[in-house]
């Protein structure tokens, strides 16, 4: 189903969390200070210390390298257990999206999880194959639900989706399952740091025709992609081929609707429903 990821708190990741706090406090620094130090606001490292988000790589080694380098968390942050609802292939870019300043994505196949809903997630389970169990399908959907609170929880990453119009006409699950759905994208494309664009059914000139393309910029400005398929994923980290994927992605941006055009669409369909 795409954007396999789980919720982010564990025993791990709590315990995790404590060997930084123990660590910073024994050097004598504050949450701000240590933020200051490792380039990460001192929210995150909260986040870090209690548990509720996987350490960022960076962070790690940023971390490291103010607390001593002595290996102590490069150790500890190899035994953040994987919860269900994580793809293998999908960990370490869920990872990087919880400190994200930038995420672009655009999608042709479904709606990206971070703008599902529950109903959308469980007409998409009911066609998977190999079948899902109950329990499966309650593990993605949760997974999603606790990445989602991203759009609201990191009110300064901008947050840029291009979707396709056929993924609102398929109408996967039915008509109300869609009616919600709309209403749902409608509702996130009001925050402040989100901006949704359709990219119309019938147009003649398009750049991503290659496939869905989702970029990332980190808190050091450093610039990602990723790019999954059927039971697999890559994580992109040549800055050629990240550069490839910007240019196509802007491309994008002038190809589909406005954001005002766009909503105004969305209405629309939702009113046909």
């Amino acid at each position: 189903m795409g954007d396999g990821v789980e919720p982010e708190s564990s025993d791990s990741l709590r315990t995790f969390g404590a060997v930084v706090q123990a660590l910073r406090e024994h050097a004598g620094l504050s949450r701000e200070e240590f933020g200051e130090r490792v380039r990460f606001s001192k929210h995150t490292v909260a986040s870090v210390e209690l548990g509720r988000r996987m350490p960022d790589e960076s962070f790690v080694e940023a971390a490291e390298e103010a607390l001593g380098n002595t290996g102590a968390l490069r150790r500890a942050a190899g035994h953040v257990a994987r919860q269900p609802g994580l793809a293998a292939w999908f960990r370490r870019w869920a990872r990087m999206e919880t400190t994200a300043i930038t995420l672009y994505t655009y999608e042709s196949r479904m709606l990206p999880g971070l703008l599902q809903t529950k109903a959308y997630v469980d007409a998409l389970s009911a066609a998977q194959l190999p079948p899902l169990d109950d329990a499966e399908i309650e593990e993605r959907w949760a997974a999603r639900a606790e990445r989602q609170k991203l759009l609201r929880e990191r009110a300064n990453t901008a947050f840029s989706f291009i979707l396709e119009e056929h993924l609102f006409l398929r109408r996967t699950g039915g008509p109300e399952v869609t009616r919600d759905l709309i209403d749902h994208v409608l509702k996130v494309s009001g925050l402040r740091n989100v901006e949704i664009q359709v990219m119309p059914l019938v147009q003649e000139s398009h750049s991503g025709l290659q496939g869905p393309i989702r970029l990332l910029e980190t808190p050091e400005n450093r610039w990602y992609a990723y790019n999954e398929g059927q039971e697999s994923g890559q994580l992109i980290t040549d800055p050629k081929v990240v550069s490839v994927l910007q240019r196509r992605y802007a491309r994008m941006r002038s190809q589909a609707l406005t954001i005002q055009d766009s909503v105004s669409l969305l209405q629309r369909m939702r009113g046909d429903l």
